[in-house]
C-alpha cells in the first residue's frame, strides 16, 4: 500500500500534472512536494544570485515559495494538505536522495522550453534509473 508519495515540482505544467496524478491516484497517502533550486553556477542566474546573497537559505526558500503556493492551491482542490521540502543542488540527485523515505516518486517528464526538456527530461530519466523506490513519470 502506498502511504508516502514524493512529488518533484519545478513550477512547470507537467509538474502540476504530476501532483494532480499523485493526488488522484493516492488519495489516502501523505503527499510531499519537493522543489530543488539549482546549485550555484555562473550559468544559472537565479542560483548564482542566491549564492551571492547574505541569506542563502532564505533565498532558496523564497525561490521555492511560488512553486509551493501553486502546489497548495492544487492540493486545496482535493481538500488535502501537503508537506513541502526545498533543497538546493542538482534536481536528480536531491530527488534520489529523498526517495528512500517514500513509497513512490512522481514527477513530470520535462518542462516547456527545449533547454528545460533536455535538462528536466534528463532528470526524469536519471531518477527513473537510480531511484531506490518505484517512479511514476507523468506526461
Amino acid at each position: 500500500m502506498i502511504e508516502r508519495v514524493l512529488v518533484a515540482m519545478d513550477g512547470s505544467d507537467l509538474s502540476e500534472r504530476a501532483l494532480r496524478y499523485a493526488l488522484d491516484g493516492h488519495p489516502d497517502a501523505e503527499i510531499t512536494v519537493l522543489n530543488v533550486v539549482g546549485g550555484a553556477s555562473p550559468m544559472m542566474g537565479q542560483a548564482a544570485g542566491i549564492a551571492l546573497s547574505d541569506d542563502e537559505e532564505g533565498g532558496i526558500r523564497e525561490a521555492a515559495e511560488p512553486v509551493f503556493e501553486r502546489a497548495r492551491e492544487i492540493a486545496d482542490e482535493y481538500d488535502t494538505a501537503i508537506e513541502t521540502i526545498v533543497e538546493a543542488g542538482r534536481p536528480a540527485r536531491q530527488i534520489i536522495d529523498h526517495a528512500e523515505e517514500f513509497d513512490v516518486v512522481v514527477l513530470g517528464t520535462h518542462s516547456g522550453s527545449l533547454a528545460d526538456r533536455l535538462l528536466v527530461g534528463n532528470v526524469a530519466k536519471t531518477v527513473f534509473q537510480r531511484s531506490p523506490v518505484p517512479v511514476t513519470v507523468v506526461r
